[in-house]
């Protein structure tokens, strides 16, 4: 029978889960220790039904659940009521860590409490700059181009009350090359990116184990 992971590992997502495959590929060949004294993920949550994602998590049989935001209402209660619903899956699997892997909605109330110092976000860009509201994906990339700026990459922090601004964990830093797109930019921070989220979960997953 399979040793039971100490640290219960919860993914949010919402789109076709490239640095979810790198955790689940990492998870596959040990990076987060093993049986009693590791780490595992145990559930990954969608709020976009058509997430490949999911299907990631399927292929590897770990249990995928979809908690759509209600568009009925307003913003702040809509991610309050998301919230409350992820913490309850949290609550059910035990979970100890939440890794936002390319997660769109916003968590706020009472998970970011419970989970304080447990939950990590991956941002693509090199935080403080461009963070905060409405600045994912190609937005993102898109603002750093305008900005000319000479370098990107991706930031792992930890998740408190504000948008993008918990305590850096780690950062990776990617050349801005003369003629990139927001596409070309994107492709070479997302190598870092599937580094840089392994790296913090192991980093999580020791933390906890040591606490």
């Amino acid at each position: 029978m399979e040793t039971e992971a100490k640290v219960k590992i919860m993914a949010l997502v919402s789109g076709g889960g490239t640095n979810l495959q790198a955790l689940l590929d990492a998870q596959k060949y040990g990076a987060f220790g093993s049986g009693d004294s590791g780490g595992k993920i145990v559930l990954v949550v969608s709020d976009n039904p058509k997430a490949y994602a999911l299907e990631r998590a399927k292929a590897t049989s770990v249990d995928a659940v979809v908690e759509e935001p209600d568009r009925s209402l307003p913003r702040d209660e809509r991610r309050q009521e998301l919230s409350d619903r992820i913490l309850k899956l949290a609550e059910t699997y035990n979970i100890d860590l939440i890794v936002l892997s390319g997660f769109l909605s916003i968590l706020k109330g009472e998970i970011v409490r419970r989970y304080s110092g447990r939950i990590i976000n991956l941002h693509p860009s090199l935080l403080p700059k461009f963070g905060g509201n409405g600045m994912y994906g190609e937005r993102v990339h898109r603002a750093v181009l305008d900005a000319g700026e000479k370098e990107s990459g991706c930031t792992v922090h930890l998740v408190d009350a504000d948008v993008d601004t918990g305590p850096i964990l780690l950062q990776r830093k990617v050349p801005v090359l003369p003629g990139d797109t927001p596409d070309t930019l994107a492709d070479r921070i997302h190598t870092e990116e599937h580094i840089a989220i392994v790296e913090a979960v192991k980093m999580m997953v020791e933390k906890i184990n040591n606490n």
